[in-house]
């Protein structure tokens, strides 16, 4: 399975499947499995999912498994959208979607999956480095990115989609010239919010990508209703026929495959929508899409090109971190984690975010001094960060606000976590370098027992140390308070 690395994406409409192979720093995609599950369709008024959807999708997923046999944990990455970012019940089901997967899952932000959905139609392009606007329609939401040269200009997700769309304004598959209306209203309202914006920076090209358009520009193409790609005179001629057919079935298109009969409308409601209000006369297609974004992504993070990393560096410079006291935290932080030894975390993860955690954690100060922490894990929880999915944001800022102050805050936090080793890593490196001098990593011993933790320190160096003795006593009283003993004793002679 060398070079062989796999995406999986649980998307609102369809599960998908795409495995590639990398030669020479470039993704040449050879298989792939697609699994129509329609999750939307089973997402309620009170938006949870239904029992049958959830079947249909951990259904899939077991196909899935069986394909990805062999692979590592490090060669597969798997990401959901919109319908698990807004299902309630999103955490049943997806634990049960692991099980059947076999590898971890994460639910991915709006910006998070325009980005991605980027990075796959920019690496499918003749020519990335023209202008384009590019014009997702999911599921359950539509991404819209402008882009240059593999980066991404403005980014942006709306909450409408083609199966979302379809069930709302086309029930039971009945068509009227009004329920049309209704929906290309919607769509366009909704629309109003960003395309001043998308019409003000420019583009050179319109690209469509993922299932809509494809469906679209073949049932356009196979019928005779446009002979140059998808164009909106050829939109409109296939809204007319739908109209005089009163049914989807009733239209008797070529080329409409059974699995988009279901949620053709909405996605031609919103194509249109967006033809209108960007002044578009035709869209080009990309088969480049959110998987091979993935896959991209993915191989970045593989060859120690992690877009999280670049993230991170781009925050310290937003918020005007001091980025050096930040780096002795970070580097005594995970000099303590080290010390827990390399078999509690093979794969490197937990030291990654711990060493974010550590640079990031002064962030909030850009808001108030007081409560800082508490700024800086709202922000991290918050705001858009590419390459980190919403779990990954979650972590990184449980870790950030448990850096100081109480640790009763964190009770929800499972008590056999390992972010329990790396909260006590960072706040005791948060401890030593109060003073922010040039003391450089301290001779200090970390162990970890069943009830606890033991710092050994040289002897004398805290009594030389009043300040930090008197902080060290306040976090043995800390994590007391959450039933685990902290305890600091001397080790080494000390050198002054």
């Amino acid at each position: 399975m060398q070079n062989v690395i796999a995406a999986v994406d649980l998307g609102s409409n369809s599960f998908r499947l795409q495995v590639g192979r990398i030669v020479d720093d470039q993704i040449y995609a050879f298989d792939g499995l697609k699994e129509p599950v329609q999750l939307a369709a089973g997402l309620s008024a009170d938006k949870c999912l239904s029992d049958e959807a959830c079947q249909r999708g951990v259904a899939a997923l077991r196909l899935f498994h069986e394909r990805l046999a062999g692979f590592s944990p490090e060669a597969v990455r798997a990401v959901a959208t919109n319908t698990l970012r807004v299902a309630k019940n999103a955490e049943s089901f997806l634990h049960e979607a692991e099980k059947a997967l076999g590898f971890p899952i994460e639910v991915i932000g709006g910006h998070e999956e325009a980005r991605l959905i980027y990075v796959g139609v920019s690496h499918a392009l003749p020519n990335p480095y023209c202008q384009q606007l590019i014009v997702d329609i999911g599921g359950g939401s539509t991404e819209f990115i402008i882009g240059k040269s593999f980066e991404p200009i403005l980014l942006d997700s709306l909450y409408m989609g083609c199966v979302s769309y379809s069930l709302r304004y086309f029930s039971g598959g009945k068509i009227s010239k009004r329920s049309f209306m209704e929906a290309e209203l919607a769509a366009r309202q909704e629309l109003q919010s960003i395309v001043h914006d998308y019409r003000e920076a420019g583009w050179d090209v319109a690209v469509g990508s993922s299932g809509t358009a494809k469906a679209l520009q073949e049932i356009l193409a196979e019928n005779g209703l446009s002979a140059d790609g998808m164009t909106l005179d050829g939109l409109e001629r296939l809204r007319k026929i739908f109209i005089r057919a009163a049914s989807v079935e009733g239209a008797n298109l070529n080329g409409l495959k059974s699995d988009r009969v279901p949620v053709i409308l909405g996605g031609l409601a919103i194509m249109l929508a967006v033809f209108r209000e960007f002044g578009l006369r035709r869209m080009a297609f990309s088969e480049g899409a959110l998987r091979l974004g993935v896959l991209y992504d993915l191989l970045g993070r593989t060859c120690r090109k992690d877009m999280r990393d670049a993230t991170v560096d781009a925050f310290m410079d937003r918020y005007r971190v001091n980025a050096r006291h930040a780096g002795q935290v970070a580097d005594t932080a995970c000099s303590l984690f080290a010390q827990f030894g390399a078999a509690t975390e093979p794969s490197g993860m937990d030291r990654r975010f711990l060493r974010w955690a550590a640079l990031l954690h002064e962030i909030g100060i850009s808001v108030a001094h007081a409560g800082y922490h508490k700024h800086s894990a709202y922000i991290l929880a918050n705001a858009d960060m590419p390459g980190f999915s919403r779990m990954d944001q979650t972590r990184l800022s449980k870790l950030v606000l448990a850096h100081r102050g109480k640790l009763e805050r964190l009770s929800d936090i499972d008590p056999s976590s390992p972010d329990w080793q790396l909260i006590v890593c960072l706040r005791l490196a948060v401890v030593i370098h109060r003073a922010r001098d040039d003391r450089g990593v301290p001779n200090i011993a970390l162990t970890q027992t069943k009830r606890g933790f033991i710092v050994e320190t040289p002897a004398g160096w805290l009594q030389a140390l009043p300040l930090t003795a008197a902080a060290f006593e306040e976090e043995r009283l800390q994590w007391r308070s959450v039933g685990r003993v902290l305890t600091v004793r001397p080790r080494l002679p000390f050198a002054a």
